[in-house]
């Protein structure tokens, strides 16, 4: 018996769907364009022009990153509004940490099956956190992994091109004992920490009450899009010295200060001085998990850390524009290390 001729579409693929996917995102994609954006989506590579008159001696900075396992409570509670967003920000404030302005930024989603609704959603909060952040959102990717992906599942990761003066590089050979570490509040837990909160709530419904999360499910909190600081930092530094910037992700504040602090530096934070959110405190008590577990594994209240010659000067301008930023400890040569008061 002679057979079917097989297609891509029998295969899991449809490019018609495709197709649909691509001018359904176009919108999103013109709304971030930048004066120095030339060309259009859909092309092979996005086009942008350095202004020659404005850059004396710059430096391209590049960060990839993707949104990890909190895709897994998106595709759980099926909203998909809120990676997006995170996808965007979790490349653009390793982008700042280094004090470089966000130029570009191009994702790469893979699906099970196309879902063009669902498409629509997240590139519409890759295009948002793009406008936020005052990068142009240049091209991507959407790719259809039938058999490899089950029909519902989907990934994300994202690419961003920053630049920054050769004279203004953020990092650890600015950092002086004695320095301000000025904390900027989160939102939760941004996109770092899911493998062990979805532990947590494991056996528990994300939609029902939990009596904890201000009175509602865990779901909504734990799905609240990741800050975007790097407008805020950029003004931080242009205004104030600034002398490093911490992104606090995977590793909590332990794992990243050391990061922009030099050798022979530590740094003493008082834990007082946080306020975290509420699903910080309901994972600790569901799961349970320690509190220098949580400290470790989470940004427990503050997503970015200023390493600033004057905090109170940063706090000011910092509340000025709506942030939410405190005074949290000092850089300190006679503390080796981070050192976390008030954690045991």
């Amino acid at each position: 018996m002679e057979r079917e001729p097989l297609t891509y579409a029998a295969a899991g693929v449809s490019l018609d769907a495709a197709d649909a996917v691509v001018e359904a995102l176009r919108p999103h994609a013109r709304r971030t364009a930048r004066p120095e954006v030339a060309g259009d989506l859909g092309g092979f590579g996005g086009l942008f022009a350095l202004d020659p008159a404005r850059w004396r001696d710059p430096l391209l900075v590049t960060s990839c990153d993707g949104v990890g396992t909190k895709l897994e409570i998106a595709r759980a509670l099926r909203r998909f509004d809120t990676v997006g967003q995170d996808l965007v920000a979790m490349v653009v404030d390793d982008l700042v940490a280094c004090g470089a302005e966000p130029l570009v930024f191009n994702d790469y989603v893979a699906v099970g099956a196309l879902d063009v609704a669902a498409l629509e959603q997240i590139v519409s909060g890759i295009a948002d956190g793009c406008v936020m952040a005052g990068c142009a959102l240049v091209g991507g990717e959407t790719a259809e992994h039938p058999g490899v992906l089950a029909p519902t599942q989907f990934d994300l990761a994202g690419f961003g091109v920053g630049i920054v003066e050769r004279d203004a590089v953020l990092g650890p050979r600015r950092a002086r004992d004695g320095d301000d570490l000025v904390a900027m509040a989160s939102t939760g837990l941004h996109s770092n920490g899911y493998s062990l909160a979805r532990r947590v709530f494991e056996d528990r419904d994300l939609h029902a009450t939990s009596g904890g999360a201000a009175g509602g499910s865990p779901g909504e909190p734990l799905l609240r899009p990741t800050r975007i600081y790097a407008p805020d930092c950029l003004a931080l530094c242009a205004q104030t010295e600034v002398h490093a910037l911490c992104h606090v992700t995977g590793g909590g504040i332990p794992g990243n200060l050391p990061r922009v602090l030099p050798d022979g530096l530590g740094a003493v934070v008082d834990t007082a001085t946080f306020s975290p959110p509420e699903i910080f405190g309901l994972i600790a008590r569901t799961g349970p998990v320690e509190p220098a577990e949580m400290w470790r594994t989470f940004n427990m209240g503050a997503g970015m850390i200023a390493v600033v010659a004057d905090g109170r000067a940063a706090v000011e301008l910092l509340t000025a524009r709506g942030v939410d930023a405190w005074v949290c400890g000092r850089v300190a040569a006679d503390h080796p290390g981070v050192e976390l008061t008030g954690v045991a």
